[in-house]
């Protein structure tokens, strides 16, 4: 190897986070005993724009309505004003997106990714993934998501705090991605779903980093998520279908510690996540006051009732079922898990159904991760399947969401004051939903990525 390809390999291990072609200026070689190497290099994300957006057809997802004939005004990353075009007040030199034939929604909102997870590594094919190697898998994830035009999500487990990393990388404008809520590592119990790591024999002794049994370790757990930079808090009360050794529908954690956890989270004004697919590990979660429940497979009468009383929402996963029965297996996915999912999937559909019509809330939540990042959009038609009407879904991965995740005051419509987050696609998802999973546009924060 030559001098200069030694330096300067070693010099583009330094700055890997940058695009080559963004960083690479100027190399001047003054002669061969010398090397001068002289880089500029700019942040991926460019300022917010200014921009006008006409022609669109604009969904009132509060409604229904489809609003035609109006212009969205952008500044500096919000919207400005959303005006009929013949009074519209628009600013000389600012620049004119013209979107007939489509229609235009807020960015839609997963409730349940990991990002940091994926890419076909289930099983104990995940055990080749060191944390470096997921937070890269993070930033390939984050793009795909958002050029799916999902422009705000919430990450419900990683390990390492690499979502925490993701996030602010993402926040810093060093590389494309939706905004972000995170949990870093889930909370949980030995042996359990999202905590431990059940994979390796004893003789290894390796205990996952979510591990805290007990109501004071739950809560320190809890303080040190928080120290790290979590912004809301992941446990489990229940097994899980894709971790070996346990029992999808049995509890995990009693009410006592789940109740301490969920209590020194809202002591701190963070919100609670608890994977819960079993009646009883439902139940328990909201007794103790979580704020949502994810999965919720076997939700029974009960659950329901006691989910819309405490004024929970239920994230059910829906879609995923058919990712994992027809390309588990070849992912890596455990027989084990394959079993889990076959007495699971049909059932979540039905209790989904049932959910939809006693009225309780329930948000657009994926479990991106466990299939293809950027494919989120898929669940939307399921949604309609199994009981909602477009409209309920659309809701539910706009302003539902994000009233659930304490955002609805930035995020989630189409109306002056907000993000500037859209995305767009031809057609009416009002009558084929399924347009939503080849959008024409996206614009995050008044930044075009698609």
């Amino acid at each position: 190897m030559t001098r200069f390809t030694q330096l300067f390999s070693s010099f583009r291990s330094q700055v890997f986070r940058f695009k080559f072609s963004r960083f690479l200026r100027l190399v001047r070689l003054p002669g061969l005993a010398t090397l001068s190497l002289f880089v500029a290099f700019a942040p991926f994300q460019a300022a917010a724009q200014n921009m006008v957006i006409k022609g669109a057809t604009i969904l009132d997802v509060t409604n229904g309505d489809m609003i035609k004939n109006h212009v969205v005004i952008v500044k500096d990353g919000r919207i400005d004003s959303v005006a009929p075009a013949r009074s519209a007040d628009i600013p000389k030199g600012i620049e004119v997106i013209d979107l007939q034939s489509h229609t235009l929604l807020p960015g839609l909102i997963d409730m349940h990714v990991h990002l940091t997870s994926g890419g076909g590594y289930h099983g104990y094919e995940s055990l080749k993934l060191t944390d470096e190697r997921r937070a890269i898998l993070g930033v390939v994830h984050a793009k795909q998501t958002l050029m799916a035009g999902f422009t705000t999500v919430r990450n419900v487990g990683a390990g390492s705090f690499g979502d925490v990393a993701l996030r602010d990388a993402i926040n810093d404008g060093d590389i494309p991605g939706p905004r972000m809520l995170v949990s870093g590592p889930p909370i949980g119990i030995t042996g359990g779903h999202c905590s431990d790591n059940n994979l390796l024999p004893p003789e290894y002794g390796i205990s996952g980093e979510g591990v805290a049994d007990g109501p004071w370790a739950a809560r320190t757990a809890v303080r040190r998520n928080i120290k790290y930079g979590a912004d809301l808090i992941k446990t489990c009360s229940t097994g899980g279908v894709l971790s070996k050794g346990t029992k999808v529908g049995a509890p995990q954690y009693t009410v006592e510690e789940l109740t301490a956890l969920v209590d020194e989270a809202h002591s701190r004004g963070l919100r609670v996540a608890s994977h819960a697919h079993g009646a009883e590990g439902i139940i328990n979660a909201l007794i103790a006051g979580a704020d949502t429940i994810e999965h919720a497979s076997f939700i029974n009468d009960e659950g329901i009732r006691l989910a819309i009383e405490n004024d929970a929402a239920l994230s059910m996963d829906i879609y995923v079922t058919e990712y994992i029965l027809g390309e588990g297996a070849s992912a890596g996915i455990l027989e084990e898990s394959l079993e889990k999912e076959r007495m699971t999937g049909a059932t979540q559909r039905s209790n989904f159904r049932k959910a939809v019509e006693a009225g309780a809330t329930i948000v657009y939540g994926t479990d991106a991760g466990v299939y293809p990042h950027g494919q989120n959009a898929k669940q939307l038609s399921r949604m309609t399947r199994f009981g909602m009407t477009p409209l309920q879904a659309l809701q539910s991965a706009t302003t539902v969401a994000a009233e659930v995740m304490g955002l609805g005051y930035e995020v989630g419509k189409i109306e002056a004051g907000y993000a500037a987050d859209f995305v767009a696609v031809e057609g009416n998802p009002i009558e084929r939903i399924e347009v939503l999973e080849a959008p024409s546009a996206v614009i995050k924060g008044g930044v075009r990525y698609r």
